[in-house]
């Protein structure tokens, strides 16, 4: 492998999806090497497409395949769904170089990160425990990020000189993802909360009145336009959320604590993303009664 020091080591990408294009799209581009990705949607020709106009508007060459896309990188991005970072990890291992850096950017339980690193390190890998920590747009490879793990410092160094904005959590894995599950039980409850809340105060026909005790409950939230937002959240990034706020239930029973709150939001992701409804323009009155017409 291209020791990280000198010469900048290719880079591939497992998982060419919003996030993957975001970071690449953007990040600086001296010294950077060839950069790769494999995405298992461009095995279907209904949605290879997409894949392949965001390989090329970040300059990224797509590949049909794993191995392919890992040949001779140094430094690897796991940016799959939740519930296959493991998988991809499982599926990627044997293609890795020795001393490859796995940066496992998934929005994943501790506890699977762990095994993920074992895999990882098992076939000569270097894993790190990555946590993104807000939505990569606008901010793109300046998006906030954690590190953690033994390899978190020298990942770090690398990516800093791609731009990006990297900060160690801690020697273990899981120290970020702990960071980023815990977060995500007050940030996508709270979308499903205010969806739940919403939604039934429009159809009792007392919307204004809710929205106006929580505007004096808490006048530093824009309630009206917070709850638009949250709802075009879970219209459009529901499957995901409800992937990630799977693993956070995970995260919760292995610290011996109930999921209770976070098993609903599950179900709220996931019911509105299967709507397959337009957010259309940020209004809420016409966001619920889009989403109310299908429930």
């Amino acid at each position: 492998m291209t020791e990280i020091a000198g010469e900048f080591p290719d880079i591939a990408f497992i998982g060419f999806g919003e996030a993957g294009h975001a970071l690449a799209s953007s990040w600086m581009r001296p010294e950077r090497g060839t950069a790769r990705a494999y995405d298992i949607k461009l095995q279907d020709a209904a949605t290879a497409g997409l894949v392949l106009e965001r390989c090329a508007d970040a300059s990224v060459e797509p590949q049909a395949e794993p191995v392919a896309a890992l040949e001779k990188a140094g430094l690897v991005f796991s940016l799959v769904t939740a519930d296959q970072a493991l998988e991809a990890a499982r599926a990627c291992a044997s293609h890795l170089a020795p001393g490859t850096l796995w940066l496992d950017g998934n929005s994943c339980a501790p506890q699977t990160k762990q095994k993920a690193a074992e895999v990882i390190e098992a076939a000569g890998g270097r894993y790190v425990d990555v946590a993104i920590m807000a939505p990569v747009y606008p901010k793109r490879h300046e998006v906030p990020l954690l590190l953690a793990g033994p390899h978190a410092a020298s990942a770090a160094a690398c990516i800093e000189r791609l731009g990006m904005r990297p900060r160690l959590a801690g020697e273990r894995v899981g120290d970020a993802s702990s960071v980023k599950m815990l977060r995500s039980v007050m940030i996508k409850g709270l979308e499903a909360l205010t969806t739940e809340c919403l939604l039934a105060a429009r159809r009792a026909g007392v919307e204004e009145a809710v929205l106006a005790s929580l505007q004096a409950s808490d006048p530093g939230i824009d309630w009206r336009a917070r709850g638009a937002y949250n709802m075009e959240r879970m219209l459009v990034h529901g499957a995901r959320r409800a992937a990630e706020v799977e693993e956070v239930c995970v995260t919760l029973r292995a610290f011996s604590l109930p999921d209770w709150m976070s098993r609903g939001t599950v179900e709220w992701q996931r019911r509105l993303a299967s709507l397959e409804i337009d957010p259309g323009e940020d209004d809420l009155a016409k966001r619920a009664d889009a989403v109310l017409s299908k429930l």
